[in-house]
């Protein structure tokens, strides 16, 4: 079993999906209003969303797990801010997997063709959401150096951003 987290592996699913995903509902959004399909075409969609939730959820558990060896590295309040936009991009997501699910047992070619622009909309926000996640978790490893928790070496940890450029800027502090 490998020592290197599992975490930044597995969020380039969600994330990649989330960026696709408005693409995708446009073009089948687009194909449904036309005719050119039958609404349950849009099962497609529900089953992309319901792909997207589930690797979100599996990517926010391995954050989790990976929290506790992180979090002695990198500042509280950058990781609750990375934790507290996933939480927001899966609440988002879980939404928008609704609203287009409805799209599929509404009757009324109105209410559906409704339900498949707002699903649409979902989507370019849970694809925003993505961004700012995605964002965040890139500062906790660019700006606050959270690899090196997993560091074979502390020679690892060296250089600008490392741990122990941390501490020489601490010692500096300390003695102003």
């Amino acid at each position: 079993m490998t020592s290197l987290p599992l975490h930044p592996a597995v969020v380039h699913a969600p994330l990649g999906l989330a960026f696709i995903l408005p693409a995708l509902a446009i073009g089948y959004a687009w194909t449904v209003w036309k005719g050119a399909v039958r609404p349950r075409a849009w099962l497609a969609i529900v089953a992309l969303q319901a792909v997207l939730l589930v690797a979100g959820l599996v990517a926010m558990n391995t954050g989790e797990r990976d929290e506790d060896r992180v979090e002695r590295l990198v500042p509280g309040t950058a990781l609750e801010q990375h934790e507290a936009y996933a939480e927001q991009f899966v609440w988002a997501t879980g939404f928008t997997l609704v609203l287009a699910g409805l799209v599929l047992v509404s009757r009324r070619p109105a209410i559906a063709h409704a339900l498949i622009a707002a699903s649409v909309a979902g989507t370019v926000v849970v694809a925003a959401a993505a961004v700012r996640v995605g964002h965040a978790g890139g500062r906790l490893v660019y700006e606050h150096n959270a690899g090196a928790a997993y560091a074979a070496s502390p020679a690892a940890t060296a250089g600008p951003g490392g741990a122990a450029d941390r501490e020489a800027r601490r010692n500096v502090d300390d003695d102003r």
